[in-house]
């Protein structure tokens, strides 16, 4: 695809920002170049009210293009507050810079840039035939979400549309608005939201969403516009203040998520929405499309005369930007989609949800922003303006156990034991951490019998000299520290008889494996038995007895394991469970032997003392366990006795998909305890306080488990109490003597860390 055309001739199929600002820096950095612009509106054709652009945005813009962004800057409403509303409660976090322009007015100041600069826009001009652009070297597609170019080729592009869930509408208003805001609404028939804000002086954009359900109940019509008129001014009455809603073709509407595989086929290139969607709650997709054409104008520019190089240049330049963006998208749309669940919160939590639900920003974030918002947030959750202890710190309890914070040391295999047998490796691992401060410590996964091991280093609970041995490791942190420790007690099923993680042969005398169905883990595992009804009486038993020896050795918790595809979780799914009897088919059959081992160990183990199950909410695989089944599931165990609920995901089969991110499991856990209504636990690349403060705080848990984070530093707890300030009361005596070290020092370090986080932050660019 190499080009030798001196005067290179490129074709933009699409007249929207990013097409024209692509056209805008090109023609500047290759003058002699002729570029066509074809748009299939007449210039004044505007759809939409407002676009948002961040102070990050505006700086790029300013450093690409000093007129385009003088023009642009002249015509914007810049604001730095966001204001969160809620049926007339009302917060404001300060620190954030963005602007809204009109989309209308940004199109004619491209408009007029691109004629400044000699690009050539043709309106009117419908292009579904690319044979006339055969003397192109480049044809950029941006003709928007439902491009045509890009829907004769989908198959060369890899396109997939997925529509998303809620139901919105985009109009506009007079009313005036001093910040972005969100207006939300409970009714008795569902939840509003409305994403408001001004983008020129007397207009504002007002795009309203709520679930299918609700859009159901209120009876809205697609296409009647005067009837959503009347209906919305009603519901938000109180917000328009007397100002009346303006519609634009506002047709109700279901968000498009476009991915495609490919941005490029021979010389045609994707840009903008025909390339990727960002949902609307995380910024406008006008903001995506002119960053993406930065980046398209660069990598050409770069490599005039090798255009395939130079479309290869774009897509690993924004590749892993642009599906980071949609990612962030994905979780915010996310939040919006479950409103019904979380405005149930209490107001202040439910405004901090919605100002961290992409994940991309924290507690710390909006601390250093505006502490006024956040000293809101910790009060209500401590319900005191006086106590100051972080949400990580707090106590929190189950049943008549009380944990000293919500810090919990996740099930991690250890494969050290020797038939079963904890020994001095075992004891310094549990100790030290509890010595660090933790609020509870899990065990690894113990085996309720020889057959129950993953591996040969595997832990038991099944003999009196392995009662014997955690009783040392029990009386120690019940004696010397103030954290708890439970066992998680479970049975390899098909996952079991494997060598341990860091052998490289394979085990030789395997034992025979049972599972729900006669299914394989891998090609590397034996093909397990399906269980007949005698295993299952003979398994139930087994746990039994191991609940009756978890109490002897003094455990203040038991945690069943029904997680990751091992024996429990194998009749959960159905991927793994296929049984045509009782015990297959629906997932209330699918349930009754893991709820049956349940009860029984529930009636077995002292009232007094808390339960907890482990689940995998997702398999991340086709046909996979669904989220009507996973509350259904975690309903039945909370009926059954169960306080807390661990909430995992995947490792059901060996070709899961996971989509792995920082603290990236969190929404399940959300989804569990905001619909069961029921306690939970959440896992998954979390690695700072500031991170479970966060998930604490918006109420996606209430405990937060740590895994390799802890396996190298015991001393996580102590090191994040000294980073937060808190005096913690357990500290050992002999070891009190380093507060005096530790403490200045993270409060150097987190000083420090909070200047960088500052400096970073965008100028701004408020006239």
């Amino acid at each position: 695809m190499k080009k030798k055309r001196e005067n290179m001739k490129i074709t933009v199929i699409g007249g929207g920002p990013g097409g024209l600002y692509f056209s805008i820096l090109t023609k500047k950095a290759i003058p002699h170049c002729q570029i066509d612009v074809y748009e299939r509106n007449r210039p004044d054709d505007s759809f939409g009210f407002g676009v948002v652009f961040s102070d990050e945005t505006l700086g790029e813009f300013l450093k690409k293009d000093m007129p385009s962004y003088e023009l642009i800057r002249s015509k914007f409403a810049y604001w730095d507050d966001i204001i969160i509303a809620r049926d007339g409660q009302k917060i404001s976090s300060a620190g954030n810079g963005f602007c809204g322009c009109s989309r209308k007015t940004l199109l004619k100041l491209l408009h007029q840039r691109c004629q400044e600069e000699g690009v050539n826009l043709h309106f009117e001009a419908n292009i579904d035939d690319l044979s006339q652009f055969k003397g192109s070297d480049i044809i950029v597609a941006c003709d928007g979400i439902s491009s045509q170019i890009r829907t004769q080729f989908e198959r060369d592009f890899g396109t997939k549309v997925a529509l998303k869930k809620n139901k919105f509408v985009w109009m506009g208003s007079t009313k005036p608005l001093d910040a972005f805001t969100y207006f939300f609404k409970d009714t008795p028939n569902g939840a509003f939201a409305a994403h408001t804000y001004q983008y020129e002086e007397g207009m504002s954009t007002w795009i309203f969403e709520c679930a299918p359900e609700t859009w159901e109940k209120f009876e809205f019509d697609t296409y009647n516009e005067e009837d959503t008129v009347q209906k919305l001014k009603e519901l938000f009455k109180e917000e328009l203040e007397g100002h009346g809603l303006i519609t634009n073709k506002s047709h109700w509407r279901q968000f498009p998520h476009v991915t495609n595989e490919n941005w490029y086929k021979d010389n045609v290139v994707l840009l903008g929405d025909a390339k990727a969607t960002a949902h609307y709650s995380i910024g406008s997709g006008t903001k995506l499309a002119m960053e993406s054409a930065i980046a398209l104008s660069d990598a050409i520019v770069a490599s005039p005369k090798d255009i395939e190089k130079a479309y290869k240049a774009y897509e690993k330049a924004r590749r892993n930007t642009v599906e980071m963006i949609q990612y962030a998208a994905n979780v915010s749309l996310d939040w919006f989609e479950n409103i019904d669940r979380h405005i149930q919160h209490p107001f202040y939590q439910f405004a901090f949800g919605c100002m961290t639900r992409s994940k991309k920003v924290t507690y710390e974030n909006l601390r250093i922003r505006d502490n006024s918002f956040t000293d809101k947030v910790l009060a209500e959750f401590n319900d005191s303006n006086e106590n100051k202890t972080p949400a990580a710190f707090s106590k929190f309890k189950l049943r008549d156990l009380e944990l000293q914070n919500r810090i919990v040391m996740s099930p991690m295999g250890q494969y050290t034991a020797n038939d079963g047998l904890v020994n001095d490796w075992h004891f310094q691992h549990y100790t030290s951490r509890a010595v660090g401060g933790l609020g509870l410590i899990l065990t690894e996964m113990t085996a309720i019998s020889t057959t129950g091991r993953i591996t040969l280093g595997c832990a038991g609970i099944y003999t009196n000299t392995q009662i014997e041995a955690w009783k040392r490791i029990t009386n120690f942190i019940h004696t010397q520290t103030q954290s708890k420790i439970g066992i998680q007690l479970g049975h390899s099923g098909r996952k079991g008889a494997t060598k341990k993680p860091w052998e490289t042969e394979d085990l030789e005398d395997k034992w025979e494996l049972l599972s729900a169905s006669p299914i394989s883990f891998n090609e590397h595992f034996s093909k397990p038995k399906e269980m007949t009804l005698e295993d299952m009486d003979s398994i139930t038993n087994q746990f039994v007895q191991a609940t009756k020896n978890a109490n002897e050795a003094g455990f203040d918790m038991i945690e069943l394991q029904a997680h990751h595809g091992f024996l429990l979780a194998s009749f959960l799914s159905p991927l793994t469970n296929i049984r045509k009897d009782e015990f297959g088919g629906s997932i209330e059959n699918r349930l009754k032997f893991p709820l049956r081992v349940f009860k029984v160990m529930r009636e077995v183990f002292p009232k007094e003392k808390p339960m907890s199950v482990r689940i995998s909410a997702t398999d991340w695989a086709e046909d996979g366990i669904s989220e009507k089944e996973v509350i259904l599931i975690a309903t039945a165990f909370k009926n059954a006795g169960a306080d807390i609920i661990n909430v995992s995901t995947g490792n059901t089969v060996a070709y899961q998909k996971p989509k792995i991110g920082r603290m990236w499991q969190t929404p399940f856990s959300d989804v569990i305890r905001n619909t069961v209504t029921i306690p939970t636990i959440t896992t998954g690349y979390i690695q700072d306080i500031d991170q479970i403060n966060t998930i604490i705080l918006n109420g996606r848990a209430d405990l937060v488990a740590l895994g390799r984070p802890l396996l190298l530093d015991p001393n996580f707890v102590r090191n994040a109490q000294a980073y937060e300030g808190f005096q913690a009361e357990d500290i050992p005596n002999p070891y009190k003597m380093g507060i005096s070290h530790l403490y200045p020092l993270k409060a150097f370090e987190r000083k420090q860390t909070e200047g960088m986080k500052k400096a970073l932050k965008p100028k701004s660019n408020k006239k």
